[in-house]
């Protein structure tokens, strides 16, 4: 493949171009301070392309026809953020642990929906978790994401060492596989688990009307992408899929004080919908 001298150059025009494409399209909110980061991940691409400019891309992926939509998902996983790794945010697998799974009654499914999965870590950290609570009481995992590409990395399991430091050892031992020759330094979530989780390419500004119920949504460091508006349209409509008296998970960072929503605080980043 020749790849020609990528645009050095994203000028203010061109940046409220992809603003407005990506708001419409998965309400991601792209401030300007999010300038150098736009260039730098659709750079390389543009010149694999041989085109001039930020300006040529944007019209070749603005369109409905196939090849637009097919390089506009293409843009999205370049420009999507997937930073993550097993146990984030510990609080909230104790939680689910200590308070959310002895209340489960185990005669039906317990339904875990991870709604913005990245690279499968977060589902397969609470597929650890409900295996081993649960035990042969019925359980399943829903991970979705925008991205086709990050979710192709969730489907094959296959992860650094590295992001697998707050995995519990007896975890380690139970669920996974240390990688060798090729593979040394990795590790590879055991395919029991793995056919316990699905995957499947959602977008939470456009979700499906039948989806769930689910006993707990974890919707964590997603929404300080979105608007104030499309915060509210986003959470609401996730909250519609989750079962009266489950818990929504929002990250750390995040809040949803002071938003119209039927919601009750249970502790910070932990809000339940009323029986």
């Amino acid at each position: 493949m020749v790849v020609t001298q990528a645009p050095s150059v994203l000028t203010d025009e061109e940046l409220r171009l992809f603003q407005g494409l990506f708001k419409q399209h998965i309400g991601l909110h792209l401030s300007r301070e999010k300038k150098a980061l736009l260039a730098s991940r659709l750079a390389k691409r543009i010149g694999e392309l041989e085109l001039d400019s930020f300006r040529d891309y944007h019209r070749l992926i603005v369109g409905d026809h196939a090849e637009a939509q097919a390089e506009r998902q293409r843009a999205i996983d370049l420009i999507t953020t997937n930073e993550t790794y097993f146990f984030r945010e510990k609080k909230h697998f104790d939680f689910l642990r200590s308070q959310v799974l002895p209340r489960h009654a185990h005669a039906r499914p317990f339904n875990v929906w991870s709604a913005a999965s990245s690279s499968g870590e977060e589902a397969y950290s609470i597929a650890m978790l409900l295996d081993d609570v649960l035990g042969e009481s019925p359980w399943s995992i829903f991970g979705s994401d925008i991205s086709q590409r990050i979710l192709a990395k969730a489907r094959r399991a296959l992860y650094p060492m590295v992001r697998c430091e707050q995995v519990p050892p007896e975890y380690l031992k139970r669920y996974c596989l240390r990688g060798q020759g090729e593979y040394t330094g990795q590790l590879l979530v055991s395919r029991a688990l793995r056919e316990r989780v699905t995957f499947n390419q959602l977008n939470l500004t456009a979700l499906p009307a039948r989806l769930g119920p689910f006993d707990a949504v974890f919707l964590r460091n997603v929404i300080i992408y979105f608007d104030a508006p499309t915060k509210i349209e986003v959470v609401k409509a996730v909250t519609r899929h989750l079962r009266p008296g489950g818990y929504l998970f929002v990250g750390h960072s995040e809040s949803l004080h002071g938003m119209p929503l039927e919601l009750e605080t249970i502790a910070p980043s932990i809000y339940r919908k009323p029986p």
